[in-house]
Formats: C-alpha cells, sequence, structure tokens
C-alpha cells in the first residue's frame, strides 16, 4: 500500500512538488484554499480534502507550501489548521519561506499538540520544484529530518539539516541575499557592456566561464537578453524574502548594507508594477538609472 502523504498549498511551487510525490507512488491528501488546483491533482489520483485538518487526519507527514508566515501559521496552527487533524507524533514540513522567528512560533505550537515540525524552505523556483531539482534548507531535529528525507529526495537534488527550528529559514534568506544581490550586479555588468557598445550576450559568454560564473548568470543573463521577464521567481517574493531578511538582521541587530540595498530596488520596482516579472528584471531598475537596455545585437 502506497504510504500516504498530506500536502497543503497547491500553488506555482507546491502543485508541481505534489505532482512529484503522487509519481513516485505516494497517496496525496491535498488541500489548497483555491478548487482549481484541487481539482487538477484530483484528476491524477490525490484525494481532495475540505481542510488542512482533514488532510492531515488521514496521514502521519504533512508538507505545507504557502506563500509567507501568516499564511502558514494559518495553515498549520489556525483554525481548521494541520495541528487538529493531526494525531501526536505527526511530522509537519514547512517547505514555505517565512520570517525564521515565525518558524520558532510554528514549531513551538506544533509541540503543545504532541506534533513534531521542520522548517524546509527551498531554492530553485518553480523550474526545480517540477524537475525535483530543488535546494532544501532544514531546521529541526535530527530524527525528524531522517523521517522526512525520503520525501526529500524526490523533490530536490540536495536536502542540509542547518540547525534547530529556523535554521532553515536563516539559510534560505542567506540564500535570496546572495542570488538577489548577484542578479542586481550582474545587470550592471551588462547594462555596462551594452552602454558601451559591446555586446551584452558576448559578454555574459565570455565571464561565466571564470571566476565570476555562477548558476544565477546561468539562468538569468539570457533571460536579459532575451528581453524574457517571465517569471519562474517572481520579484514579489523575493521581495518578501529580503523583507524577512531585513527584519532578521534588525532582530540580531547586525547591518546588511548590500541587502538593504537590494530591499529599495526590490520595492522600487514592486511600486512600478513588476511584482509579478521574474526577479531578472531587477535590470529593469538598472536600465531606467543607466538610459540604457540590455539586449543581444
Amino acid at each position: 500500500m502506497a504510504e500516504k502523504i498530506a500536502f497543503v498549498g497547491l500553488g506555482i511551487m507546491g502543485k508541481p512538488m505534489a505532482k512529484n510525490l503522487m509519481e513516485a507512488g505516494y497517496e496525496l491528501y491535498v488541500y489548497d484554499l483555491f478548487p482549481d488546483p484541487v481539482a487538477e491533482l484530483e484528476k491524477d489520483g490525490a484525494i481532495g480534502c475540505a481542510s488542512a485538518s482533514e488532510a492531515s487526519s488521514n496521514t502521519n507527514i504533512t508538507v505545507t507550501m504557502v506563500q509567507d508566515g501568516p499564511q502558514a501559521e494559518s495553515a498549520i496552527l489556525g483554525e481548521g489548521g494541520v495541528v487538529h487533524g493531526a494525531t501526536k507524533g505527526h511530522l509537519v514540513v514547512d517547505m514555505s519561506s517565512i520570517a525564521p522567528g515565525v518558524s520558532q512560533r510554528i514549531g513551538k505550537g506544533c509541540s503543545d499538540k504532541g506534533v513534531n515540525f521542520l522548517d524546509a524552505p527551498v531554492s530553485g523556483g518553480e523550474p526545480f520544484a517540477i524537475s525535483g531539482d530543488l535546494a532544501i534548507m532544514v531546521g529541526g531535529s535530527a530524527d525528524d529530518f531522517e523521517q522526512a528525507k525520503p520525501l526529500f529526495d524526490i523533490l530536490g537534488k540536495s536536502a542540509i539539516l542547518c540547525g534547530e527550528h529556523g535554521a532553515g529559514q536563516i539559510t534560505k534568506l542567506a540564500n535570496q541575499i546572495c542570488v538577489g544581490a548577484n542578479i542586481h550586479a550582474l545587470a550592471e555588468a551588462l547594462a555596462l557592456a551594452a552602454k558601451a557598445g559591446v555586446n551584452p550576450e558576448t559578454v555574459y559568454k565570455a565571464i561565466q566561464g571564470g571566476l565570476a560564473g555562477s548558476n544565477v548568470i546561468n539562468a538569468k543573463a539570457p533571460m536579459m537578453v532575451d528581453r524574457n521577464f517571465e517569471p519562474g521567481f517572481r520579484i514579489e517574493l523575493h521581495y518578501k524574502d529580503i523583507n524577512n531578511a531585513m527584519e532578521a538582521a534588525r532582530d540580531l541587530n547586525i547591518p546588511l548594507q548590500v541587502t538593504a540595498n537590494l530591499q529599495q530596488v526590490l520595492t522600487s520596482l514592486v511600486t512600478k508594477g513588476e511584482g509579478k516579472s521574474d526577479h531578472s528584471a531587477i535590470a529593469k531598475h538598472v536600465e531606467e538609472l543607466a538610459d540604457v537596455e540590455i539586449k543581444k545585437h
């Protein structure tokens, strides 16, 4: 008999992740605030539920994948939430990207109900959610990590236990700082090339094999030069992550100068209506300041 998993949150990331678990042979009980993705997965064999608590009541493990902290708290601890259907020893794996303090609060709320908890945010965006190549950063106990490891092996190419509750979220914020700063620097580099009359596509290809080369450059430079800003990871979500990073920095009383600047860049883009664009559209902010367009010749 297939192992049963509850999956709550079937958005741009959650839906393909749920599908990968189903393709691997798991029996899924699914819930989302919106009926369409539930109906789509029901066609593939999932069992739709009327609440997160109903989904969790049928399983020993629940995966949650929602947009931010308030949604995660509601889905797990709120009325009709996961813990209200879970039995003692149930494991909640929250793969949402939220503030570390919120994950710690959820972890305590779960513990008070006799439910185990991991915070396990991911990196890779929709393309890696579809391919099952996410990088998974986990906070919680070693025993709970080992219980969830078979799921992580299906959903991602790597899963690292980073520490106690909240450590996965801190690691994800560190990742998002590096990714955002890299995209911003790439945009400035290609804007410099374009302003000087050098083909930005040629510059990207020339530097990708050197020390400047990175997964970010390989993924985002082609999008910039092709003027393709269809979302793999939306600016509004990166903005949320960077706001969470700055909140953590305030709590820890440390300066994050590059991150603070990135927050302002993303604020400007969201204000101008670019929140639904891919975060490679950071290039649009740079282009406006430089009065140049990054495109291949």
